[in-house]
């Protein structure tokens, strides 16, 4: 299926503003409201069900025998048509 890029954003950010906009996403989940996304003259507003798929990864990219970019990725996926499934095991954040 191909993919449709309906928002993107990358800047660098200190780790209190990305916690902040971890914070406001985790408020909307919460409180059951959409999430919107801004930057600029862009924008999108989501709203994500009652059970989406949630997406934990941790990725090491780059050579083999050198450094590399270190990433976490977070992501939230579910069909437009549905209320999402259970997969994976329970997940646990320290």
């Amino acid at each position: 299926m191909p993919e449709e890029i309906l928002f993107e954003s990358e800047s660098s950010q200190t780790r209190a503003e990305i916690a902040s906009y971890l914070r406001t996403v985790a408020d909307a989940l919460e409180a059951g409201n959409d999430i919107t996304l801004t930057a600029g003259d862009r924008s999108v507003t989501m709203d994500p069900p009652p059970r989406p798929t949630f997406e934990v990864k941790a990725e090491r990219e780059g050579p083999a025998d050198g450094d590399g970019e270190l990433s976490i990725e977070f992501e939230l996926e579910w069909d437009e048509n549905a209320d999402g499934e259970e997969r994976g095991g329970d997940l646990e954040i320290e």
